[in-house]
Formats: C-alpha cells, structure tokens, sequence
C-alpha cells in the first residue's frame, strides 16, 4: 500500500493505511523512546512519519484520534517516578532537503505577514543524538531531572542527573526563582569506546551504540553506576521560567553558559536560507570528527516574540525544525555469510563485506538478521526489499544504523553475478551438525524468527556461550576470566585444565594442584601474579546472590529481571529448584504457582519447566552446588511486616504511587507479588476499575481491601 501514491487511494484505502501507521509508529514510539532498542533506522521511521502526513494532508477528515501528528515520544516508564511538565516538552518536526528548509523559512514569513527578505534571524545548531532532559531550579538549587516521557509526563531520574558533572548543583544568584534548563543527555564518542575496550578486554559483553548507553546508563536504580558512565549534557532550550534574563535564543544560550551549562559551540545565528544550508553542510562534513553523535540540524526564530506570535501546532512548534542528515550509506560485495551460533542455540547470520568505510568507519561485518530477511521476506512473510534476495557475490548497500550498527538494507539487482546462487540457510548446526528448527509460536502458530540448534550444551558453541555468559558482569564476574581465556580452557585437552561446564572453574585450583608441566602459570599470558588472581577472583565467587545464580544458569527467556523475580519468589536455590522440578511437567500446583507470578508469562515459565526438565542441566547444577551456595534472598524476609510470607495481587488503577513502585513497596516487606488470583492469594489491593480479579477474589473468599487501607496496612 505505501507504494501507492496518496492522491491515487479512496479513502476506504487511506483510513486502512493511516490505521496501520498509527499502529506501527507508536510501536517504534515505544521501542525507541521507553526500551532504548530501536528496530528501524532513523530514515525508516522518518519514513513512515512522512507518509502518515501526506495522507492526512490529503484527506484531513480521516485525522485520526491516536494519530502519530498528535503525539509526542512515548508514555514514561514506570520504573522511576513520573515528573508533570509543567511546560509540555514537544518534539520538532523534520525536513529532508533544501527544497524543504526553503519551505520553512517561507511559512514562517507567511505566518508572520512579512516579506521574505533576511529580516529574521535563525539560529542553526547540531541536532544531539541523545536522551532530552529538563532541569528544574527552585532559588538557584537543582530540585528535579526529568526525562520527556510522552512530553507531558516524564521519568524522575533526579539522583542520577546529580551525578553528572556537567550539570550544576547551583545557579548564581542573579538567576530567576524558577528555572528549567533543558537539553541533551549524551555520552562522548571517546567514553564510549573506552567503555566497550575495558568491557572486551575482560571479555565482557559491549555496548551498541552511545545513545543507548547513555539512556540505560541514565536509567539506572543506582546512581552509582550511572556516574560512572562519564555522561555529558547540552543546554539548548527552556521550559517553566519565572523571569526570562534574555528576548532572543541566542541570548538565552548564552545565559546558560553564563549559568555554568555545557553549550555547543557549532550553534550560529543566521538569516538567509542559504547562510543555513551552508551551516547545516559544514556540520555534516565536520560530523565524523565529532566527539558526540548527531542527526541533523535544528533551526529557530531567534526572537523570543517571534515565537510566541508562531505559536505550536499540535506537537511541535511552528518556530523551528529539524534538519536530518540522510543515513550513511555506501555499496560494497558480500564475500559470504557465516552463521554464529549464541548459548541458547541461535544461528545467526553475518555478512563478510569487503572493507567499505561508511561515516568514516571501515565496516567488515554486517547484520542479515535471520533466514527471512536474506530471503526477503518480512516478519510476517511480507515482501521487504521488493521480495529480493540477498547472495554471496552480490553488490550490497550497507548502512550504519543508528551510526553504529551495520546492515544490509538492499542490493544492487544491475550488479548481481550470474552464477549468483539463493542462499540456502542451514538446516544444521554448523558447529556440532544437530538439526536446527524453527520452532512454532503455539499462541500465534507462527514460525520463530530464528533458527536454532536442537543439541543444547552438548553442541560446542553453545556450551562456550553458555560459558562466557556464567562468569559475565552480571553473572558471577569473576575477574581474569574473559572471553578469550574461556576459549583458552574449553580449547584445551589435559583434564588439569579444561573447563568445559560451569562447575569445572571452581575445580581448576585443585586439579592445577597435582600439574606438573600443564600447570597454568607455564603457559603464554599467565603468570604466578595472574595466576593466584584468578584463583582468588574464583574463590570470591563461591558464594552468591540468588538473583545472579539464576541468571548464571542461562536459562532460555530468564534475564536479570526475571532471575529477580524468581528470587524474591522462592527465596532459596532448594525452594526454587524443588518446584522448578515439580513444574517441569507443564501442570500441577507447582507449574499454576510459576504462572502465577506477577511478570512470568507462559512462555518463560515454558523456558524454564523445559530447563529443569532436561537431566543435563540437573546434573551440571547438581556439580556446581557441590562448589558454590546460592545465599536466600533477603529482601523477602521481613518479620516484623504485617504481610510478610503473604501473597499480594494489585488489580484495577493505583493512585497513590504506580504499580512498580507498589510491588517494589511489598515485596521489600517480604510479601510475594502474583500477577493472578488462586486459593493462595492472601490479599487482593483492588483499585478503580477493578474487574475479573476482584471478582474471582470475592469467589474464593480472598481478603480484599483499596489502596488506602493497603497503605494503613503497611504503614505506608
């Protein structure tokens, strides 16, 4: 349907196109803007915003209720407490070419009643690829940090907004009463690869890209992480201000640099469309040289009264917009595909490229997603790509998405070899020759995405992954036991010191006792110093957090949230293991008791029954527990808790606090969260709207109280 132009569909056609628009982009609102994981490429998205609006250019009367020109980013995450703006923070709209930037600047001298004669002054500035932010002063002190969110509610992240130095605690005296600075929370391009170094060199998994890394980083529960991220900030704009110490943008760039905030330097003020095209192509070009990301260029009316008479539109304002640089592109030839194989038996594959250096990266490597995407098929078997294929020999069109990650976004079809052959995806696992299957979505019917490899540890690759996943960051860590030196142990053939399961590292230091010529410290990389660190680090680690032993185990579906949740369920590893073991069937009390679990659905709880089902993986754990002991979890023992031990259900809307932050509140006092009502349920927390769970509570005779008399429970 996007192929066909807007002005040739009925309008039965537009109201079913703007429909799946509206659908798709608050799905991309939600990826980018709430998860930091975005699944398109800014041009794509760009793309599909455009085309949402030269439909409803065309037929106005089908503007839908929900419809992406009404919205603004994505609704605040409900893992940090919600800010109100008091002045909405709304996005900027785009223009792609000269042609559009000529556009602009028309519309805003027609709006204004004015001739089109450089009498207006913009200001021209790099538009940062990072996480928006507003600051806000009350008499000079920094009292909150808040993120967009949707523009009218953010995420207080105040704790660890204090952290970053760039942002001062203070403002000088003269400052307005009330103040809020906002701006771009980003990480420098240098951190960011000295980040992903120190994190590869102790085989640690890396970051993708600075954005990311800066929003997860700004998202973290302990600010102590989060200053250790080295973040920085730009201050560009404003939002509730008591008194305005300046009447034009520039001046008010310039008092925030007075005021101590970080500005960017690029930023001029210009008057003719030219004079900004120039500007934007001089940032382009300087754009690789940067040590911080950007996409663009934004554009203002610099006179503050000029603004105000140009007004907004319904979620940006009619006094500025963004300027996007077209996504980095360059032609190169696919040499071959190799397929990797992941710790839970994924095969993916990789595209080999001959060097091509695109936005001044020379890129080798590239992502083809799946066996679909090289077909040219889409997640729902639609044609991507116009249904072309993508071949060993073919001329590809490579772009680093988001300027990071590399893909294949097409081919060149004049250019394709005639021997070029389809690509056939194996059936089997490249490394140990197991089938590899698509399993079947039972819920939707649909074939996974992904292929994988059906052999489990006993498959080489899978059990090395595996490996590297037990002794990562938020494993057991242990220290001196990277990726490479996990290759080193499983690679090598003397019994003295192979590691190919978990339990083998907690056994080296005494199989190493009785070497002679395999004891470690002979070998290339290794010394008496390096040597008795490991062990140390090794020994450290033999007793652990419960959370973190769960997600050592590398169970299909279980990250750490997950491992958190179990933890705090079952409070010990021989609770957890001993109904893990009962639920493996898939039914019974144990299996309705995983379900039931506020934030396990069935497919994890599928992932994890299978787990325990399988008698190598006992076996292995059975091993491990011999050398480790997973410590209760804390947090769900509190006796002096009127509902400790009790199993909790919050049902219908909460308006004293969100929902994290009342699960968080009973599960500190030792009581189990459940995510449905059975004849266990102690207590049932029922809200307005309320509906079959407090029903089906009333049935069983479950106490059931509001809010209110929850908070006087708990003493909250």
């Amino acid at each position: 349907m996007a192929k066909v132009p807007v002005e040739d569909l009925t309008p039965q056609e537009a109201e079913a196109e703007l429909q799946r628009l509206a659908e798709e982009i608050a799905r991309h609102d939600a990826a980018y803007h709430r998860k930091d994981a975005p699944e398109i490429t800014d041009a794509e998205y760009d793309a599909l915003k455009q085309r949402n609006d030269a439909l409803e250019a065309q037929f106005p009367e089908l503007i839908r209720e929900d419809s992406p020109s009404r919205r603004v980013g994505s609704t605040p995450s409900e893992a940090f407490a919600q800010v109100t703006h008091a002045v909405p923070m709304l996005s900027l709209g785009n223009v792609f070419s000269d042609e559009d930037v000529q556009d602009f600047i028309a519309s805003v001298y027609r709006f204004l009643g004015h001739l089109p004669d450089n009498s207006i002054a913009f200001t021209a500035e790099p538009k940062i690829d990072g996480l928006s932010m507003s600051l806000r002063y009350e008499n000079g002190v920094l009292v909150s940090g808040a993120t967009r969110g949707d523009g009218a509610t953010g995420e207080n992240v105040t704790a660890n907004v204090r952290t970053i130095g760039e942002i001062p605690n203070r403002l000088p005296e003269d400052a307005p009463a009330v103040v809020e600075v906002r701006g771009e929370i980003y990480m420098a391009k240098s951190d960011f690869a000295a980040l992903n170094a120190a994190l590869s060199e102790e085989g640690k998994p890396t970051y993708v890209n600075p954005r990311n890394t800066a929003s997860g980083s700004l998202r973290q529960l302990d600010p102590e992480v989060t200053a250790r991220r080295k973040l920085k900030f730009f201050a560009y704009t404003w939002g509730e201000m008591s008194a305005m110490p300046a009447d034009t943008q520039m001046g008010m760039v310039e008092t925030f640099a007075r005021w101590g905030f970080p500005v960017n330097p690029l930023m001029k003020r210009l008057s003719s469309v030219d004079d900004l095209i120039d500007h934007y192509r001089e940032i382009g070009v300087q754009r690789g040289d940067l040590d911080y990301d950007i996409d663009g260029v934004v554009y203002k009316v610099d006179r503050l009264d000029l603004q105000a008479r140009l007004g907004f539109r319904s979620r940006s304002p009619r006094w500025a917009t963004a300027h996007k640089f077209p996504a980095e592109q360059a032609i190169t030839r696919l040499l071959n595909i190799d397929i990797q194989v992941g710790r839970t038996g994924a095969l993916t594959p990789v595209a080999r490229l001959e060097p091509i250096t695109v936005g001044g990266v020379v890129v080798t490597n590239a992502t083809l997603h799946n066996e679909d995407y090289i077909a040219g098929k889409g997640s729902n078997g639609e044609p991507i790509r116009e249904g072309r294929d993508i071949r060993i020999g073919d001329y590809v069109i490579v772009q680093r998405a988001g300027d990071v990650i590399p893909q294949i976004v097409d081919i060149v079809p004049e250019k394709r070899p005639e021997d070029a052959e389809p690509y056939r995806f194996p059936d089997h696992c490249p490394v140990c020759e197991a089938h590899a299957v698509r399993e079947i979505n039972e819920k939707t019917g649909k074939l996974d995405a992904v292929r994988r490899c059906t052999a489990g540890f006993s498959c080489r690759a899978q059990a090395v992954e595996h490996l590297k996943h037990f002794v990562s960051r938020n494993a057991f860590d242990i220290e001196g036991l990277g990726a490479k030196q996990v290759d080193f142990f499983f690679e090598h053939e003397d019994e003295a010191l192979a590691i190919r399961t978990a339990p083998d590292i907690f056994t080296l230091e005494r199989r190493q006792a009785a070497a002679g010529l395999t004891r470690l410290e002979n070998f290339n990389g290794w010394g008496k110093t390096s040597v008795a660190n490991l062990y140390q680090s090794i020994n450290e680690r033999r007793s652990i957090a419960l959370n973190r032993f769960i997600f050592a185990l590398g169970i299909r579906h279980v990250g750490e949230t997950t491992a958190k949740l179990l933890a705090r369920s079952y409070g010990s590893y021989a609770a957890f293991e001993q109904a893990m073991k009962l639920a493996a069937s898939g039914e019974g009390e144990a299996w309705d008791d995983l379900n039931n679990i506020d934030g396990i659905g069935a497919v994890v709880a599928r992932a994890i029954a299978e787990f325990f089902a399988e008698e190598k993986n006992t076996a292995v754990i059975a091993r491990l527990l011999e050398e480790v002991s997973p410590e209760d979890d804390q947090q769900r023992i509190d006796t002096s808790s009127p509902v400790a031990g009790k199993t909790v259900v919050f049902t219908g809307s909460l308006e004293k606090m969100t929902r994290d932050e009342a699960k968080a509140k009973a599960e500190s006092l030792g009581a189990k969260v459940s995510g449905s009502v059975s004849k266990k349920t102690d207590i049932v927390i029922a809200g307005p709207g309320a509906g079959s769970k407090l029903k089906k509570a009333e049935e069983l005779g479950v106490q059931t109280m509001d809010e209110d008399e929850w908070l006087a429970l708990i003493g909250g």
